[in-house]
Formats: structure tokens, C-alpha cells, sequence
């Protein structure tokens, strides 16, 4: 199993909207290293649900459901379906900078990416802190 992390603005798409659809195709990403990551993706994965913007936090935790799909009418960009496990306490961007041992995620190094892996070590070390 891999661990990701995604981003989405709460105001386009939040855990909210998630939990109430029960799932979602988790498309519209338009970068070439994400799009490497979508592609990536398994069933089972499990990803981090981060709201970006003002709020700043992950909120929650997503499984992946099944393979990439094309996205858009070229086919050339990826989406791939969603469905929430459960809410998290809210682990903000400030926290996990704070966090020495954080110093190498891919949210802090790389951080205009809206999907990025997450390390087994990473993952551990964020449901700690949302405890």
C-alpha cells in the first residue's frame, strides 16, 4: 500500500462535500508530476485529504478505489476515484513545519504540488499528531 496526500480548496470541493457524496473521481488536476502520481495510485492507496487556502490543514483520510482514468477530452491528464474513510483532527501546514522530522514531505519541499506521495514514516508521524 502507498500513502498520498491531495490537495483541494475547501471552496471548490471539501471533506464535507466527500463524506456527503461518499465519494468522489477526484479530477481537474493539471500538473505533469501529480499527474505522475494519479497514475501511481492503486486500489487501497490511502491519501490524506488537505484542504489548501485559508484553511491550511489535512482534514481527513481518503482510500483509492480503483485505477487512473483519462481526465479531460485529450486523455492526456489522469483522475482516479475516491471515498472518505475518516475525519482526522485537523494537522495544519504550521504543525508539520514545526515537525523536524516532517522536513523532507513533499507538502513542505514541493509545495505548489496537489498530489504528492507520503512516506510510510511521514504517514505514522501525522496520525500521531492528530491525535
Amino acid at each position: 500500500m502507498a500513502y498520498w496526500l491531495m490537495k483541494s480548496e475547501p471552496g471548490s470541493y471539501s471533506w464535507d462535500n466527500l463524506v456527503r457524496d461518499g465519494g468522489t473521481m477526484w479530477d481537474g488536476v493539471r500538473n505533469n508530476a501529480a499527474r505522475l502520481h494519479l497514475r501511481a495510485m492503486k486500489p487501497g492507496d490511502q491519501a490524506f485529504f488537505y484542504h489548501s487556502m485559508d484553511e491550511r490543514a489535512i482534514v481527513g483520510i481518503m482510500n483509492i478505489t480503483g485505477i487512473g482514468q483519462p481526465d479531460g477530452d485529450d486523455g492526456s491528464w489522469v483522475k482516479v476515484p475516491v471515498e472518505p474513510v475518516r475525519p482526522l483532527n485537523h494537522v495544519t501546514l504550521a504543525q508539520i513545519k514545526a515537525e523536524p522530522k516532517l522536513a523532507k514531505i513533499e507538502l513542505i519541499r514541493q509545495s505548489r504540488l496537489s498530489v504528492a506521495p507520503i512516506r510510510d514514516e511521514e504517514w505514522k508521524l501525522i496520525l500521531e499528531m492528530a491525535k
